[in-house]
């Protein structure tokens, strides 16, 4: 049992790693502006990488922040936060580089208010 949770912890150390890595190399940052723009020095930032070293969920912020991605995916992958059920609608916002953490934030409060409003409605006689 505490060797399987031990695996399942080594499993996201790995996965937060690599998915760093696919961000940043579809941002196409090099490892050096990353770990400036976050804050970390470039052996550190390589370690999470090479899933090495498992961060902070300070240094996650810190990173997201620097890549202009959700620091709640990067959470998630971490095994910080479970996974919500999300839509198409959520993960295209939530992936959309163009978009500040703060518009993104916005732009799915509205869309889940628009969500719990239609639920709760009655359905409409056509």
């Amino acid at each position: 049992m505490v060797e399987q949770a031990g695996q399942a912890v080594g499993q996201a150390v790995d996965d937060i790693g690599a998915y760093i890595r696919s961000q940043r190399e579809g941002a196409q940052v090099s490892l050096r502006q990353l770990a400036r723009a976050a804050g970390v020095s470039n052996p550190y930032l390589s370690q999470i990488e090479r899933g090495l070293r498992k961060p902070s969920a300070e240094i996650l912020q810190q990173i997201a922040k620097a890549l202009r991605i959700s620091a709640e995916a990067l959470y998630v992958k971490a095994g910080i936060l479970e996974q919500k059920p999300a839509s198409a609608v959520t993960d295209a916002v939530l992936a959309d580089p163009a978009l500040t953490e703060r518009q993104k934030q916005v732009l799915l409060d509205i869309y889940q208010s628009f969500r719990r409003e239609n639920d709760s409605s009655p359905p409409t006689k056509e």
